[in-house]
């Protein structure tokens, strides 16, 4: 490991006596030696298992992460330095364990390398059948292997658009030729390299160099390009597309012109049902605080279904930059429908009588010392879906939270045209009431 090696001196490679993965670590380091490159222009990307070692057993730039996730740190590193050749390495167990990650790199295109040592078992762990593994093998899982059919490393990233495909064994000749023509690709090129584990599978089962030199000829799969996988590597049309894309403008700073009613840290939440519009309010509610030159928080809580169940929303205000997002025991709250009082009961238990709760009439209360101001918005002729906005009015026209003022100005930040017009009438409407 002198100057023409880019192993670690500190960290000489450990494996078993007979292992693949040391044939393939030396092959690489020649490679990458021959290719010219210095440490500081190569990054290993890792995951567990035997193969996971390698980025630890070279003096390059490394990242060692999770089972079955190379492909993802490997593909933010090329994004975010695309001058660096990176090489993954996982063993068969990750490739399981990471299948969807490797179809997304292989749809994906980015220019990085990745080699699969592929020993049929998982042989850091004690000899557990892998996805690789034959069904007649003899596993430390039992039968297990013999319920499943192998993967087909190979098909399956040629079906899932990989551009470069090869399968190897350790012990052929041209291994490095087939590396380094990986490694220079530009694009995603996969080698699946198939080796022995003496410490574990070829204890109970006979497979020799020469038995996976035959094997992999018997396969007659073309190493190299694969003409109808062929395109643009993906860091570069990204890069290409942005620069043609006009730059994002930056949101429309909102002028503190107003004052605000108080200056106080306090939260407001509006409680009601999918389709109530609670969510538009809430912006609204935080334009407006805006305008008055507070800072505000917005946490949304609704079902995944479309206009069914509870929706929440969630506003801090304080004179102080905020730093989280939600709120305990709310100094003020709307409720607008049951489905709402029920999402947040435990908050309208615990207010007292600092807390001020506007309910719509209809909506009922669990018992609690909180203050209770009821209006009648459907008497007021105003729509349900259109609740949560009337009681902005109606907290503006009592000067809580927000002025009038202010109001107009979150709701001229938030609509326009027709729809602003339509807004003020309804708001007129509360306002006419009192």
């Amino acid at each position: 490991m002198g100057e023409n090696s880019l192993l670690n001196k500190e960290r000489p490679p450990v494996f078993c006596p007979g292992c693949s993965h040391e044939r393939v670590l030396k092959t690489l380091d020649q490679v990458l030696v021959g290719m010219g490159l210095s440490g500081s222009q190569i990054a290993m990307v890792s995951d567990i298992g035997c193969s996971g070692l390698f980025d630890t057993f070279f003096n390059t730039h490394a990242l060692h992460g999770a089972h079955g996730r190379v492909l993802t740190y490997a593909a933010g590193l090329k994004l975010c330095r695309p001058d660096l050749t990176v090489v993954a390495t996982m063993g068969d167990g990750g490739l399981g364990i990471g299948g969807a990650h490797l179809l997304a790199a292989c749809r994906r295109n980015l220019d990085m390398t990745l080699l699969v040592l592929n020993n049929f078992n998982f042989g850091m762990t004690g000899g557990q059948c892998s996805v690789t593994s034959p069904s007649q093998a003899i596993l430390s899982s039992g039968f297990l292997n013999q319920m499943e059919r192998p993967l087909d490393l190979y098909k399956v990233a040629v079906a899932a658009g990989a551009p470069f495909v090869a399968r190897c064994s350790t012990y052929q000749p041209d291994l490095p030729a087939i590396i380094e023509a990986a490694i220079r690709y530009q694009g995603f090129a996969i080698v699946e390299i198939q080796g022995i584990c003496p410490g574990r599978y070829t204890r109970r089962n006979k497979l020799t160099p020469d038995m996976i030199n035959a094997a992999v000829r018997e396969s007659r799969v073309v190493n190299g390009e694969i003409a109808e996988n062929v395109r643009a590597e993906y860091g570069a049309a990204y890069r290409n597309h942005c620069t043609q894309l006009q730059p994002a403008s930056r949101p429309r700073k909102i002028e503190a012109a107003y004052t605000p009613p108080n200056r106080k840290k306090q939260a407001v939440a509006i409680l009601g049902s999918a389709g109530q519009g609670i969510v538009t309010a809430g912006e609204v509610l935080g334009l407006a605080c805006l305008s008055g030159g507070l800072y505000v928080s917005q946490k949304n809580d609704y079902n995944i279904t479309v206009l069914r169940g509870p929706s929440v929303a969630e506003i801090n205000i304080s004179p102080e930059s905020i730093d989280y997002t939600g709120s305990i025991r709310p100094e003020t709250i709307v409720t607008l429908s049951a489905d709402g009082v029920e999402r947040r009961k435990a908050a309208i238990l615990s207010a007292g009588p600092e807390t001020l709760i506007l309910s719509a009439a209809g909506v009922g209360l669990p018992a609690q010392k909180a203050r209770v101001a009821t209006v009648d918005f459907k008497k007021m002729g105003i729509r349900q879906q259109d609740w949560a906005l009337a009681s902005l009015a109606w907290l503006a026209q009592q000067n809580i939270v927000i002025g009038r003022e202010m109001l107009e100005a979150g709701l001229s930040e938030r609509f326009s045209g027709p729809s602003l017009s339509s807004v003020k009438a309804m708001m007129d409407k509360v306002r006419a009431q009192g």
